[in-house]
């Protein structure tokens, strides 16, 4: 089956707690359930959004929390990717963007779109060493870079 071509600009918010994690969705491609992963919360901008300010939708519509687009720092990497979800064929341009969330930040589905409900099965929060361990597939696969980049304040270059 021929995948239909999609190019999409996103932005990637990356909520760390007070421990220094980042919260991480875990879900599926429809085309490919049987093999879940954990990805990072964002997505593609509206007209007449900034990257930050899609990055602020983002988290809010996928998790629930809200910010400003000044909340934001960064970005702490940009990068070109390609892949396949459900029937499309991906070139996304992505950057990544951190806020710092409170100890308690409170999680919700609630205002996902219902492909993200049905496809979004569980969240967690992250630490760079766990992500450096696990055996879990994450993406991007860089991510634990971009974690230790966001903790010691240096923003991309």
């Amino acid at each position: 089956m021929t995948k239909i071509p999609l190019h999409r600009v996103t932005a990637r918010a990356l909520p760390i707690d007070d421990q220094d994690r980042v919260l991480l969705l875990y879900g599926f491609d429809p085309a490919r359930p049987e093999q879940p992963f954990w990805f990072t919360i964002g997505g593609a901008m509206e007209d007449g959004e900034t990257l930050q300010e899609a990055a602020a939708r983002e988290l809010h519509e996928e998790v629930g929390i809200r910010a400003s687009a000044d909340d934001f720092t960064g970005p702490y990497g940009i990068s070109t990717i390609e892949f396949c979800w459900a029937e499309y064929a991906i070139t996304q341009d992505q950057t990544f963007f951190a806020l710092w969330v409170g100890a308690n930040a409170a999680v919700s589905f609630e205002h996902m779109e219902q492909i993200e409900k049905d496809t979004t099965t569980a969240h967690r929060w992250w630490s760079v060493e766990e992500l450096e361990s696990t055996q879990e597939a994450f993406f991007p696969e860089d991510l634990a870079v971009i974690l230790r980049k966001v903790v010691a304040g240096g923003e991309f270059e």
